[in-house]
């Protein structure tokens, strides 16, 4: 059963092949997500890695909380989903641009 982690602390020049490699020490890594910016394109120094088992979800966390990684602590641990709330729907209203901040 696949396992999601949350990392937080990441390097913002790592990319999501730093961050495979490092987490397929432990284990078979499904996915990764590196959360960007949408504005800036930069990120937002946290992610989420997706690994095959919860055993190597278990052992990354424990071997990857509180180490270095890329001159940053990686902080790792168990993704929870986020709670169903209910918002309205706003597909129907046109997307505006939003000014970029300085």
């Amino acid at each position: 059963m696949k396992s999601k982690l949350y990392v937080a602390n990441i390097s913002f020049q790592a990319s999501e092949d730093d961050l495979k490699d490092l987490f397929a020490q432990h284990g078979d890594v499904s996915s990764v997500k590196i959360v960007m910016n949408r504005d800036t394109g930069r990120s937002k120094g946290f992610g989420f890695v997706e690994m095959e088992s919860a055993e190597g979800a278990t052992a990354a966390r424990e071997a990857l909380n509180g180490k270095e990684a890329m001159g940053r602590t990686l902080r790792v641990d168990e993704a929870h989903d986020r709670p169903k709330t209910d918002r309205p729907d706003r597909s129907d209203r046109p997307r505006t641009e939003r000014p970029m901040r300085r």
